[in-house]
């Protein structure tokens, strides 16, 4: 191991955070570009265990919560609770499978926009539903994909063993 290679995980972690901040208003609507601070904390837990993950979640959350303080807390809460339980569920699944991981970054997506929506209270009835249902799914789909691709093109950086999806 060069001395280099510890600081590559670390490296693509802050690209995905500069890319939330530079690139994701250019996909459009914003309700279905990828979150990358979302794939940043979940590629952290990957790694990581639940309690370091929760609260990585937690800044997560507060940094999410600063840039919408109308409902803030539910994002730190949603944060907190994506980290947790994604570290907690790669023990019981494999987390070096590609697919898996997809399966991971779609969950969590989804899991945390349904609990900012139920924490914050600014959805009610069919919004609420046509969040869950449509634009969250959607969201989900494009950050796992995205996910997916960071993890084939640098899988080896980041210390994570994929095996043959």
């Amino acid at each position: 191991m060069r001395r280099s290679d510890k600081y590559r995980f670390w490296v693509i972690l802050a690209t995905l955070v500069a890319l939330q901040f530079s690139v994701r208003s250019r996909f459009g609507d914003e309700r279905i570009a990828p979150d990358f601070l979302l794939l940043a904390l979940l590629m952290y837990t990957i790694r990581s265990r639940p309690g370091k993950s929760a609260g990585a979640g937690f800044l997560v959350g507060l940094l999410r919560d600063a840039l919408t303080p109308a409902s803030f807390g539910a994002g730190a809460l949603a944060h907190t609770l994506v980290g947790y339980l994604s570290a907690w569920g790669k023990a019981v699944f494999f987390a070096e499978n590609l697919f898996v991981n997809g399966c991971l970054f779609f969950v969590g997506t989804w899991f945390r926009d349904l609990v900012v929506a139920l924490a914050s209270g600014k959805l009610k009835g069919g919004q609420l539903g046509w969040e869950l249902l449509v634009w969250s799914p959607l969201q989900s789909l494009t950050t796992a994909v995205a996910g997916m691709l960071v993890l084939w093109l640098f899988g080896r950086w980041l210390s994570i063993r994929l095996s043959d999806a």
